[in-house]
């Protein structure tokens, strides 16, 4: 800390990090793959329209790009994506975004399509030797209905050249064409299409309505005949109330898998004797999760450096590790990873790969290597130096919720090298609701914390209940009472803050995107503890969106509210839109008018009924972005006019210059 500090009230201090920097400087590190010796993964660059690339790198100095514009590596399955790429032998597979057909990249970078023009949007390639083919997840949409998931076959010619398939209408059963064969159907949905060391046998998960992935899932096992030729799957583990994660078979050719049927997501593989016999077996069983919430495909938290040695990550109430573990004794060896969250790892060739951050250190893809126990950085979201003693730093809070049930968060104290307040003053809370509701939020650093915390404002990261991390019994106390639960914690977060002397009782808001906006929403309604708030593409009538959104998520309310609609009372009693006359408090809106998750005209609602109370409002909506922001100057506008709002709302100049925001009432 500087032996000067200059005073200046909370929420008024000058900061290095402004909006520019988090757009423009900051790059989405997602998807891990290795080819050999190099390392894979996709890069959202917000400074070009948020296109994502995929880099290659055998080092940190010798990063290259792989995919040029205008192609962008993004699968819409399920709207939320990922798997959008795989690579095997120094041969590329990826969906681009624009047109969501598979491609093939060749040594020479050229892209070839495989797939036809038409209603289908691939994910999750898992290819076989030599570039025969590829087996993925298809997502076929049709004028009518909801879409239609299964498993699919390409072959690696690239007859998808045709552009003969271009009508709308097309029969999703009828074997082979343009060179795409079904393979499994009959379920909703189906995940982690996975090929043997050998090529002889495919495991993948699936799951229906109104199961989710984290609900219930089955784990099935399919004979490989010949090349798109495949035999009837069997169900191997799985059920209704146990989800399977990440099945992935060994270098030996056992399969391994994680499920949570002990409570938390543990280690599991399966033993067969050649004579149809399994037996499946529980690695490990503690209490520590090594799957997530499967939002996107393709997510892994293990894999093997060797046939002798497994890496995994694992989640211990809320905190992330990293073990290596030898598989001849089961001997586990922490690694010396320097990470308090994990997102991704994959592994192989002796060595693993890890996308993750720490408390200090924003997010970075890092390998380790098995023979010399060495760690190197590969890539960094941002290359931005910063003080140290500017940087907050989280305190792990567990507190006292409603029915005496505890919550879980992490606490973030205003921190600058160079500026205070007076002793007098407490500062202004800002409250995080993550998104899902089904998520968690991480001890990892985020530089939209620290844009918060650099200016004086005190940050609450809540795990509040249903967040994954601890064990399924935490998760299913959403069941039934999203809306309530998430909001008591939220609320109650804030309170024993306030209570303790940390904060300002005055000046607490709340934020959120996403489920974590209709928890901003839902504080903000039901609550009188927050001064203000800001929904990032929330949702304000749950009935809405129970009849209008996507088929990954329409029936996900069944569990959280109920089924719907035999429980549209309850789902009209939690909506912020039908309750506006106990909303008293300014709100800010953010929304996206291509979101297919959320619709737009719900922050329109909400916006046009708080205006006509005459509370003060503001809402601003973004041509081209959909659910989740990805444009630079998108980000740039959001957070400059959430900071604005605040100043205006609680009576402080913001440092910096910063444009006029629209805010009715006020």
């Amino acid at each position: 800390m500087s032996l000067t500090m200059t005073t200046l009230a909370y929420g008024a201090w000058p900061s290095p990090i402004d909006a520019d920097m988090l757009a423009a400087q900051s790059v989405r590190l997602a998807a891990l793959a290795m080819d050999g010796g190099d390392a894979l993964w996709v890069e959202g660059r917000p400074s070009d329209a948020g296109r994502n690339v995929l880099v290659r790198a055998a080092s940190a100095a010798s990063a290259v790009d792989l995919t040029a514009a205008p192609f962008s590596v993004r699968s819409r399955v399920h709207e939320y994506g990922g798997g959008a790429f795989a690579v095997r032998d120094g041969l590329v597979w990826f969906i681009n975004d624009e047109d969501q057909r598979m491609y093939r990249l060749d040594r020479a970078a050229q892209a070839i399509a495989l797939t036809p023009r038409g209603p289908f949007r691939y994910a999750d390639p898992c290819p076989a030797a030599n570039g025969r083919g590829v087996v993925c997840v298809r997502e076929e949409h049709r004028k009518d209905g909801e879409p239609i998931n299964c498993l699919v076959w390409i072959d690696g010619h690239g007859h998808g050249e045709s552009d003969s398939n271009n009508n709308d209408e097309c029969d999703s059963d009828s074997g082979s064409d343009d060179g795409v064969t079904v393979i499994a159907q009959g379920h909703d949905f189906f995940a982690y299409p996975r090929l043997s060391p050998d090529g002889r046998s495919l495991a993948f998960i699936a799951w229906d309505h109104p199961n989710m992935p984290w609900d219930g899932t089955y784990l099935y096992i399919a004979p490989v005949v010949a090349d798109g030729v495949f035999g009837a799957a069997q169900k191997v583990a799985g059920g209704l109330s146990e989800s399977i994660f990440q099945p992935h078979w060994s270098p030996t050719g056992q399969l391994w898998f994680v499920s949570d049927a002990n409570g938390f997501w543990n280690l599991y593989r399966l033993h067969r004797d050649g004579g149809g016999n399994d037996e499946i077996e529980c690695v490990i069983a503690e209490s520590a999760d090594y799957g997530m919430p499967l939002w996107q495909f393709a997510m892994s938290t293990y894999g093997f450096a060797d046939v002798d040695t497994l890496v995994a990550a694992s989640c211990v109430q809320g905190g992330w590790r990293v073990q290596a573990i030898d598989l001849r004794d089961m001997r586990r060896t922490d690694l010396p990873v320097p990470l308090s969250a994990v997102s991704a790892l994959v592994a192989g060739d002796g060595q693993a790969l890890l996308l993750g951050a720490s408390a200090t250190t924003a997010s970075c893809v890092m390998r380790w290597t098995l023979r010399d126990n060495r760690v190197e950085n590969l890539r960094n979201s941002f290359d931005i130096a910063l003080a140290s003693d500017g940087i907050a730093h989280p305190q792990t809070i567990d507190f006292r919720s409603a029915d005496d049930s505890t919550a879980h968060g992490f606490f973030y104290a205003p921190t600058s090298s160079s500026y205070q307040a007076m002793a007098v003053e407490r500062p202004p809370l800002i409250v995080i609701g993550h998104g899902g509701p089904t998520g968690a939020t991480t001890a990892a650093f985020d530089l939209g914390v620290q844009f918060w915390t650099s200016r004086g404002f005190a940050v609450l990261d809540v795990n509040y209940r249903g967040s994954t991390g601890y064990g399924r019994e935490y998760r299913a106390l959403l069941d039934g009472a999203w809306g309530i639960a998430d909001v008591e914690d939220c609320v109650n977060g804030a309170r024993h803050l306030a209570q303790a002397g940390l904060v300002d009782a005055s000046r607490m808001a709340i934020r959120g995107r996403s489920a974590g906006g209709y928890t901003v929403l839902a504080a903000l309604a039901f609550h009188d503890v927050f001064a203000a708030g800001a929904s990032y593409y929330g949702i304000g009538e749950l009935e809405a969106l129970a009849r209008d959104t996507h088929k990954f998520e329409s029936r996900y309310m069944d569990r959280l509210v109920g089924p719907y609609p035999q429980c549209a009372q309850i789902y009209r009693d939690r909506s912020p839109i039908n309750h506006i006359d106990k909303l008293s408090c300014p709100v800010i809106f953010f929304q996206g008018l291509e979101d297919k998750v959320v619709p737009p005209n719900q922050a329109q609602m909400m916006r046009d009924a708080l205006k006509a109370k005459g509370i003060a409002v503001a809402c601003e909506m973004f041509a081209g972005e959909q659910h989740g922001f990805r444009r630079a100057e998108t980000i740039v506008r959001t957070l400059q006019a959430e900071l604005v709002f605040y100043g205006r709302v609680f009576g402080f100049e913001p440092a910096g210059e910063l444009p006029q925001v629209q805010i009715d009432n006020l």
